[in-house]
């Protein structure tokens, strides 16, 4: 009788030590998640205060992003691919922070000092995400967004399939966003010139399939 009892307060002691055990694991989840959502702000917020500087891009991630997700779906990626390929869109010009804003307002053509200062970006961007586990693949496609299908982008010079999917996402979106927007030195581009000109850089700057995706979204209307 004794040892039944013994045994009964074991399994109760191991009952609640397992719910202690439970709450504890709850509770890391819990701060896991509002850190990265504290962390997610406020490179949000630095990126928007790098775009609220400039007129002319404001908003201009925010629309990278959401083009770059339709994409993305539209692909056939799973979630939590659609979900780095639009924080990589939302931030994939964060490391302008590191650019002398002389080189970023310049309304005419840049030297080739200001080029070399311009190109650093993505791996400025990339480094700034890179530190944390949660942007580890948003990371990379920052990095590579201005890689080019032909291998003549930047910084590594990839080519082809050897460019992270994500990276030729945003670089697709990043591209008509920025010819559908106004700059200090050209008016927007019409949307239809806009489309036309997608298609002349499919298989040279950009990804021939997802041009081929992107034109067929725009032209439904479903960005």
């Amino acid at each position: 009788m004794a040892a039944r009892v013994a045994d009964a307060a074991n399994v109760r002691r191991l009952e609640a030590a397992y719910r202690q055990s439970l709450r504890y694991a709850e509770d890391v989840r819990r701060l896991y998640h509002e850190q990265q959502r504290a962390i997610c702000q406020s490179l949000l917020g630095l990126a928007n205060a790098l775009e609220a500087k400039d007129a002319y891009t404001r908003a201009h991630s925010e629309r990278v992003a959401h083009l770059a997700r339709r994409l993305a779906v539209a692909r056939g990626l799973d979630g939590d691919e659609v979900a780095a390929v639009g924080e990589a869109g939302r931030l994939h010009d964060i490391g302008k922070i590191g650019v002398p804003e002389p080189v970023l307002r310049k309304p005419g053509p840049l030297t080739a000092e200001d080029w070399h200062a311009m190109r650093r970006h993505p791996l400025i961007g990339a480094q700034i995400v890179a530190p944390f586990e949660f942007f580890a693949r948003s990371a990379a496609f920052i990095r590579h967004h201005h890689e080019r299908w032909n291998g003549s982008g930047y910084p590594d010079g990839l080519a082809g399939g050897a460019i992270p999917l994500g990276a030729r996402i945003v670089a697709v979106a990043d591209v008509f966003d920025a010819l559908t927007s106004p700059r200090p030195y050209r008016a927007a581009i019409p949307h239809a010139a806009a489309v036309a000109q997608l298609r002349e850089e499919a298989g040279r700057a950009l990804d021939p399939e997802l041009v081929t995706v992107c034109v067929g979204l725009l032209s439904r209307n479903r960005v």
